[in-house]
């Protein structure tokens, strides 16, 4: 079975976030597949509606056997399972699981758009993604994602927890 390499991204704002992404990676470990890299922990503002609590992020890269669909489903498994609500776009959540790439390729699905459309406006995913990727190239945009870092006007700040 070919192993498929995906990256995602983890935050959380809400109850006790540093335990909701320790869960998630458990989770994750458990149902898609072996955590092959993890970045920091980073603190940021609130993206898309500010006024809420800072998030805490991070990025795994992961090698699954599951499709992207399949990877899709059962990252929002997860995130059911610890709670996760959906109610307001870029609310504050527990838990909230991206897939930011699959491989190299490019989904364009009404549920499933990978790259993750967001990835070159967002500090708070580029900075925990270069830590770990800084040569990825982004099969869309044809830029490392060193490169997006350095061009991303989002000024928010980002800061790491602890090594």
């Amino acid at each position: 079975m070919k192993l498929n390499r995906a990256y995602i991204l983890l935050g959380a704002n809400l109850g006790k976030p540093i335990q909701q992404l320790q869960a998630a990676v458990a989770d994750i470990t458990k149902l898609i597949g072996e955590v092959v890299q993890i970045s920091s922990l980073y603190e940021s503002a609130a993206w898309g509606i500010v006024d809420q609590p800072s998030f805490i992020n991070q990025v795994l890269s992961v090698d699954t056997e599951l499709s992207a669909c399949a990877l899709l489903q059962t990252c929002q498994q997860i995130e059911n399972k610890l709670g996760r609500v959906r109610d307001i776009k870029w609310g504050a959540r527990v838990i909230d699981i991206d897939i930011l790439y699959f491989n190299n390729d490019i989904v364009d699905k009404p549920d499933l758009t990978i790259p993750h459309p967001y990835i070159r406006e967002r500090r708070f995913t580029l900075i925990p993604l270069v830590e770990i990727a800084p040569n990825y190239i982004n099969p869309v945009l044809k830029q490392t994602n060193d490169e997006l870092l350095q061009d991303c006007l989002d000024q928010s700040s980002v800061h790491q927890l602890y090594e």
